[in-house]
């Protein structure tokens, strides 16, 4: 997850590097000399810039609800099924370039995106194969899905750490885990702070050329690492012994624990485009378990240390525990300055699918119109499901099983299935696809139904205890 990068398209991933577009496939066939020939070539990103762009594409908020899902899982089970779901979702992600490698070769194209290769996928499928568009359209619809979810994630994450401070700075915090009126009233008031960082995100989405952000994202970056070892510090340092917390969690937790890990470990829709701007595409590979077994260790020490450090009092984000002295709030709005700036990142992917084709249907005069409408009516349907679901742990639980479990986990093993159809593949294969492609679809109807379940739940109990206060 998920993620400070978005660039989940090829043609995305080319504007915003201000690269040429997609090239005409050669007249020649592709031979084993030129199959790696990518859009990258010597201007592309060397192997430490892939490296980089890789880590910030899949650290970012979901790393910070990662203690509250090691407490739904246990102690000991947490870890270890991060460390499992962290070694599928490499597997799958090296799937998806394998598939796309392939495909390209064959097909004589310099590059594939996701929806590309899905759609190419099915054509090897003589019966999927005059449907085969819509596996490009179901992959946009997952893309969209999942960055608009990101985008509810940082309206709450935002109005949750930025209402903290103001209260830390009046004198007024609430102890939200002894205090159960406590937590109504802070999320009542949540949702006016989400309403107040709705005017200053829609201008921020008014630009519409990133190169226009992109040093304030390299701030971002800078000031989230320093925030993320500030956090690390005080997890670390401030464990209290003897341990007593439960090694396995319940059962019923464990679909939360699932949408929350699989949220954090949806950054495959960077993986193609990263390999396909690389200088040297053939060392992808290296690059690829590399920083993905630097993520997983960050996201397993985490979400240990910081479980370890708060116990049962875990909030949705680890930064809703940081103690109130100045030093940490600073840390909070630090972080929070990243998360406002990745929101225009994460908003790019479905703002570039969506607005192309309703411009294409107005005249050049209303194109300026339409095109800022759009952007109006997305950012405000991302703060109108955040103020619904003022629940950040949910939120995040429930994009991440809803669509981040589709493109991480059920789609790469089928597409391999389709991709190899016809040159033969092992019972094996097959058998290990199923399953994964199986654990993904059970996460994903266990995940979605737990995560609405509690979310009613939750919004009973908040309706109730109003009522009571009122009576």
């Amino acid at each position: 997850m998920a993620s400070d990068i978005t660039y989940h398209d090829g043609p995305v991933f080319s504007r915003i590097d201000d690269s040429p577009a997609e090239e005409e496939p050669p007249s020649q066939p592709a031979t084993p000399s030129n199959e790696y020939e990518r859009i990258g070539g010597r201007t592309g990103s060397s192997f430490f810039q892939t490296l980089i762009h890789l880590l910030k594409g899949n650290i970012g908020t979901g790393l910070l609800g990662l203690p509250l899902a090691v407490k739904n899982a246990g102690l000991v089970l947490g870890p270890l099924s991060l460390l499992v779901m962290g070694i599928v979702a490499i597997h799958c992600m090296s799937l998806l370039v394998k598939c796309s490698h392939h495909l390209s070769v064959k097909l004589g194209k310099p590059f594939l995106t996701y929806g590309d290769a899905v759609e190419y996928g099915m054509e090897n499928v003589s019966w999927l194969r005059r449907h085969s568009v819509w596996g490009r359209h179901l992959v946009n619809v997952f893309l969209i899905i999942t960055q608009l979810g990101f985008c509810c994630v940082y309206f709450v994450f935002l109005s949750d750490n930025v209402k903290q401070v103001v209260e830390v700075a009046n004198g007024t915090t609430w102890n939200c885990h002894t205090n159960e009126t406590a937590v109504i009233v802070a999320s009542m008031d949540s949702r006016l702070y989400m309403l107040c960082f709705l005017p200053f995100i829609i201008l921020l989405v008014f630009t519409r050329n990133l190169n226009f952000l992109a040093p304030f994202s390299s701030l971002a970056n800078l000031v989230m690492a320093a925030s993320l070892v500030l956090i690390y510090h005080h997890s670390i340092t401030n464990i209290s012994l003897p341990i007593d917390l439960p090694l396995v969690g319940r059962a019923k937790d464990y679909p939360l624990f699932f949408g929350t890990a699989i949220f954090a470990f949806e950054g495959i829709g960077v993986v193609l485009p990263l390999e396909n701007k690389m200088q040297k595409p053939q060392n992808f590979t290296m690059v690829l378990y590399m920083g993905m077994a630097i993520v997983t260790f960050l996201y397993i020490s985490l979400g240990t240390v910081g479980y370890l450090c708060f116990g049962e009092n875990i909030g949705g984000s680890i930064t809703l525990n940081l103690p109130n002295c100045w030093m940490y709030q600073i840390v909070k709005l630090l972080y929070c300055f990243g998360i406002y700036i990745t929101y225009a990142l994460q908003f790019y992917v479905p703002a570039e699918i969506l607005i192309p084709h309703a411009v294409s249907r107005v005249s050049g005069r209303l194109e300026l119109l339409v095109d800022l409408s759009i952007r109006v009516a997305l950012v405000t349907f991302t703060c109108a499901l955040a103020v619904l679901i003022p629940e950040l742990d949910l939120v995040i639980s429930l994009v991440g099983s809803i669509s981040s479990s589709a493109l991480a986990l059920i789609i790469p093993p089928l597409l391999q299935l389709l991709t190899f159809h016809n040159e033969g593949i092992s019972c094996w294969v097959v058998l290990k696809n199923a399953l994964i492609s199986l654990v993904g679809l059970v996460g994903f109807v266990a995940g979605t139904y737990i995560s609405i379940e509690q979310i009613i739940k939750r919004n009973h109990q908040r309706h109730n205890d109003i009522s009571f206060q009122v009576m």
